[in-house]
C-alpha cells in the first residue's frame, strides 16, 4: 500500500477553510488531520503544501474533446493534459463528435477511447435525436452521466426541434437531461433579418452574433425546457446560462440537491462581454453568444447568491483557421479548460464571490447533481482527486503555455495571481509544476 501525506495545507472544503493535512492510501483519502505536525516516518511520499490551498479536484461537466472524428483540432489525450494542468480531475464529454454519440455502439466506442487516452477521470453524455429516445432504457445509468439535448443547433447539428420528440425525450428517462436552450426559429428569423442588411458577399460582423442568438431566444427555449421538465417530472440541467432574463426563471428555487432542476454557467460568460468582440473577434464566438455586460454582471451576482448551481467551461477547441470569418462563418467555441480554475480564483480576488463558492460550484455541486460516486469532496473513503493552488506574482498567458491541441487561447495576454501547482488524480500525482505524467489514465466515473 502506498501512503502519501499532504501536510501544512489550507484546506478549502464544504464551505470551510482550515489548516490541516490529508493522508492518502493508494487511491483513496484515508484521514484528514488537524494536527500541525503529523508523524512523517510512516509515509512513502510527503508533499509540503505550505502556502497552498488544497481543493477537491475540479469536475468539469461540460467539455468537447472532439474525439472521434475531429482530432485535427483536439483529442482526448491533448485536452485531458490541458485539463489536469488546470486542476481538473474529471470531465464529462459531449456527444457532437463524428460519429455523434447517439447509438449504443457509438457510446461504447466513446467510452473505450476515453479509457485509452484520457489522463483524467471521465464519462460522456448520450446524445438525444428526434427519434432515438427508445434507446434511453438500454443505457447503463451507472456509467452514463446524462442525456445531452440540443434545443438549439450548434457545432455538429444535433438539433431536436419537434415538440413531440421533446416530450418523448423528457418522458422517457430518469437520467439527467442536460439541455442547450436556444430557440432555433428565432435564430433563423434574426439571421435572415440581419443578412438582408448586408450585401450578399459581405461578412456579417462578429459582434452581431449576440443579435442573432439573442437573450430572447435563450429565454424562450429555457422556459420551454423548464415546462417540459415540470410536466414530465424530469431531471433537467440547463447548460451555459447566458442571460439576466433566464435568471428570472430560477430565482425562487430550493438548493440544488433538493430539486430536479439545476443550472450551469460557463467560464466564458463570466469572463467576457460583447465589448470584447472588438479586441478578440471570433476567438470568443460561442453558442449561446457572449452578450452585453449587464448579463455578465447578473451572472456573476447569481453565482454569489446561489442561483447558479455549477460552473463549467464548455471547452470547445477549433483551429484558428476555423475561427476566421464573421458571425455566420466562424466556428463557435473556444479552448478554456486549462485556465478555468485560476480564472475563477481571479474573479474571487476581485470580490465577485468567495473561494469557498468556487469550490462549491466547480467541485461539490457537480458531484452532487450528477450523483457521482465518492468524488468532489475532501472526505475519508473518497477518491483522492485533489489540486494544490498557490497565490503568486502576476503571470501572463502566452501561446507557448497553451496545452490544447489547437494551440491558442482567448485568454492569451490575461494575467493571473494564482497557479496550479499539483494535481492528484486517484491518489496519483499527475501534474507537478509543469510536469505531466503522460502514462497515467483516469478512471470511468460511476454514478449512484
Amino acid at each position: 500500500m502506498k501512503r502519501t501525506l499532504i501536510k501544512n495545507a489550507i484546506i478549502v472544503n464544504e464551505g470551510k477553510r482550515y489548516k490541516g493535512s490529508v493522508v492518502i492510501e493508494d487511491e483513496m483519502i484515508s484521514r484528514i488531520l488537524n494536527k500541525p505536525k503529523p508523524p512523517e516516518q510512516m509515509y512513502d511520499y510527503i508533499i509540503d503544501a505550505t502556502g497552498c490551498l488544497l481543493l477537491p479536484g475540479v469536475i468539469d461537466e461540460h467539455v468537447h474533446f472532439r474525439e472521434p472524428g475531429l482530432t485535427h483540432k483536439a483529442d482526448m489525450f491533448s485536452e485531458s493534459r490541458a485539463a489536469v494542468a488546470g486542476g481538473v480531475t474529471a470531465i464529462m464529454d459531449m456527444p457532437n463528435t463524428n460519429p455523434p454519440t447517439v447509438t449504443l455502439k457509438a457510446l461504447e466506442q466513446k467510452l473505450e477511447l476515453l479509457n485509452q487516452h484520457c489522463i483524467v477521470n471521465h464519462s460522456c453524455y448520450f446524445g438525444a435525436t428526434n427519434d432515438n429516445y427508445t434507446l434511453f432504457r438500454e443505457l447503463d445509468k451507472t456509467k452514463v452521466c446524462g442525456i445531452k439535448l440540443f434545443m438549439g443547433s450548434s457545432t455538429g447539428n444535433m438539433l431536436v426541434d419537434r415538440l413531440e420528440s421533446l416530450e418523448k425525450i423528457f418522458g422517457s428517462t430518469d437520467l439527467l437531461i442536460a439541455a442547450h436552450c436556444e430557440d432555433q426559429t428565432m435564430i433563423r428569423r434574426n439571421t435572415e433579418r440581419i443578412r438582408q442588411a448586408y450585401p450578399e458577399n459581405e461578412e456579417i460582423p462578429i459582434a452581431l452574433h449576440s443579435r442573432i442568438r439573442t437573450a430572447e431566444a435563450c429565454y424562450n427555449s429555457t422556459q420551454l425546457a423548464l415546462s417540459l421538465a415540470c410536466k414530465m417530472n424530469s431531471r433537467l440541467h440547463v447548460l451555459h446560462l447566458s442571460t439576466n432574463t433566464e435568471l428570472q426563471l430560477f430565482n425562487k428555487r430550493l438548493p440544488a440537491w433538493h430539486q430536479q432542476i439545476t443550472v450551469e454557467v460557463c467560464v466564458p460568460h463570466l469572463f467576457f462581454c460583447s465589448h470584447d468582440y472588438d479586441r478578440l473577434g471570433a476567438r470568443i464566438k460561442c453558442n449561446p453568444a457572449i452578450k452585453q455586460s449587464h448579463h455578465r454582471t447578473a451572472l456573476r451576482r447569481a453565482v454569489d447568491k446561489g442561483l447558479i448551481d455549477t460552473i463549467a467551461t464548455d471547452h470547445a477547441p477549433h483551429l484558428l483557421s476555423e475561427k476566421k470569418g464573421g458571425a455566420l462563418k466562424a466556428a463557435s467555441g473556444m479552448p478554456i479548460i486549462q485556465y478555468s480554475l485560476v480564472g475563477m480564483l481571479k474573479l474571487s480576488d476581485k470580490g465577485y464571490f468567495t473561494i469557498e463558492t468556487v469550490v462549491e460550484k466547480m467541485c461539490h455541486a457537480p458531484a452532487r447533481i450528477f450523483h457521482i460516486d465518492r468524488r468532489g469532496f475532501i472526505r475519508p473513503d473518497y477518491y483522492a482527486d485533489l489540486v494544490l493552488v498557490r497565490p503568486c506574482p502576476q503571470w501572463t498567458v502566452t501561446p507557448d503555455h497553451v496545452l490544447s491541441k489547437c494551440g491558442w487561447s482567448p485568454l492569451e495576454g490575461a494575467s493571473f495571481g494564482w497557479k496550479v501547482e499539483k494535481t492528484i488524480v486517484n491518489g496519483q500525482l499527475v501534474y507537478d509544476n509543469g510536469y505531466i505524467d503522460d502514462n497515467y489514465r483516469g478512471k470511468e466515473l460511476r454514478f449512484k
